[in-house]
């Protein structure tokens, strides 16, 4: 059975906030609330992807510490422009 649309964007803004590290928590909240209702089902995949990663790596990807993978490069571009934008 497939999750509705509105369903997995709630799961996935839940997701986004409760991370463990408050750094995270609050700039994922923030991309989550500004873009992830604009995003398709592959987009969405690919954040979801993402959110599986640890928050000690997405934090450095994010910060601009270490370069982010190829496949996640773009994605973590839009979240860091979204959080210098807030």
């Amino acid at each position: 059975m497939t999750e509705p649309r509105e369903i997995r964007l709630k799961r996935l803004k839940m997701r986004s906030m409760r991370r463990g590290i408050k750094e995270m928590d609050i700039l994922l909240s923030r991309y989550a609330d500004a873009r992830l209702a604009q995003l398709d089902s592959l987009q969405l995949d690919r954040y979801e992807t993402l959110l599986d990663e640890s928050d000690q790596d997405l934090y450095q990807w994010v910060s601009g510490q270490k370069p982010a993978p190829e496949a996640l490069a773009a994605l973590i571009e839009d979240i860091s422009q979204t959080a210098s934008a807030g």
